[in-house]
């Protein structure tokens, strides 16, 4: 569990927040006192995660809403207000993937990708500065991807939705410094997650997709947007998987891409028909059952991060604010 902060008792609102990563940081917040608002497309996914809230001893709101109609957003943040009260954390958290060549990603696919995962998080943003600027407090997490470092082969359009997320965190925050805004932007990049996404993905490579190893379990990735929400770091790498990543891309770009390209087709791809049994494409439209907080790759999955322990530990050691 993590520690009760200076922010406790007070709301945060997850987009995503009905499966997998979204739904997982939603129970953290819970057990750490934090009121939770959930909007996600499905209700049977939003009534699930609104349970595991509620085991946890806290308040939960739920709101149906696509993140690609701002309009509906706005509509489902506010309703959620009336219920929990004002916000002080937005976690933009909705994203989906699609696997394949470039030349063979029909457009609307690779536009719906977009369109969720880069707009998605830029409506979000759009909504909770509404409600945060006039207050002038309150802070942002962008969940972003450790591929920003460096793009993946057979997610073109995850790759680039991703580094429009973390080029218009840094163009946002340098804004809001402009006006002297005490409301703050983080942006986090987590590893490869053992969620449902790689089930809810289309592929079109012949066999479902799967997380590029080393894979780290969801709760791993929560403490860290966790983290992010309290401190308002402006960027943050979790794990020391993807803090090499992002080191290795900046100083050795060339052989970053040699390593990537070793991977093949075969790094992304689980060559298993009996695999192909959970895949349940969720791009165009929300799954009718509940999705839950894990994926099918939890075998090998990490549940810690010595880096995110390190951090908590200077956190600790450096007092409130750090």
């Amino acid at each position: 569990m993590p520690p009760r902060s200076p922010l406790t008792g007070r709301v945060v609102i997850i987009t995503g927040g009905s499966s997998g990563l979204g739904r997982c940081t939603a129970a953290l917040f819970a057990r750490a006192g934090w009121s939770v608002g959930l909007i996600a497309r499905g209700a049977a996914g939003l009534a699930a995660a609104a349970e595991d809230v509620r085991a946890a001893g806290a308040r939960a709101a739920v709101a149906v809403a696509d993140v690609t109609d701002s309009a509906a957003l706005a509509a489902a943040a506010a309703a959620i207000e009336q219920a929990l009260g004002p916000i002080a954390v937005w976690i933009n958290a909705a994203g989906n993937g699609v696997y394949g060549r470039f030349t063979e990603v029909p457009e609307d696919e690779f536009r719906q990708v977009t369109e969720v995962t880069y707009l998605g998080t830029v409506n979000g943003a759009r909504v909770a500065l509404a409600l945060m600027r006039p207050r002038n407090r309150g802070t942002i997490v962008n969940v972003c991807s450790g591929v920003v470092f460096h793009g993946l082969p057979l997610m073109t359009s995850y790759s680039g939705a991703k580094a429009a997320v973390r080029a218009f965190g840094q163009a946002l925050r340098i804004e809001l410094a402009f006006e002297r805004s005490a409301v703050r932007v983080s942006t986090v990049f987590p590893p490869a997650v053992n969620t449902p996404f790689f089930n809810h993905a289309i592929s079109h490579m012949g066999w479902p997709a799967r997380p590029v190893p080393p894979v780290y379990q969801p709760d791993v990735v929560a403490r860290g947007i966790y983290m992010a929400a309290s401190t308002g770091r402006p960027e943050m790498t979790i794990s020391g998987t993807v803090a090499c990543f992002a080191l290795l891309s900046r100083i050795a770009p060339v052989w970053t891409g040699a390593v990537i390209r070793r991977l093949g087709v075969d790094g992304h791809l689980v060559r298993d028909a009996a695999a192909d049994h959970g895949a349940s494409p969720t791009v165009f439209a929300p799954s009718e059952a509940a999705s839950p907080v894990h994926g099918a790759f939890g075998r090998r999955a990490r549940r810690w991060s010595t880096q995110m322990g390190l951090r908590r530990l200077y956190g600790r050691l450096a007092g409130p604010g750090s």
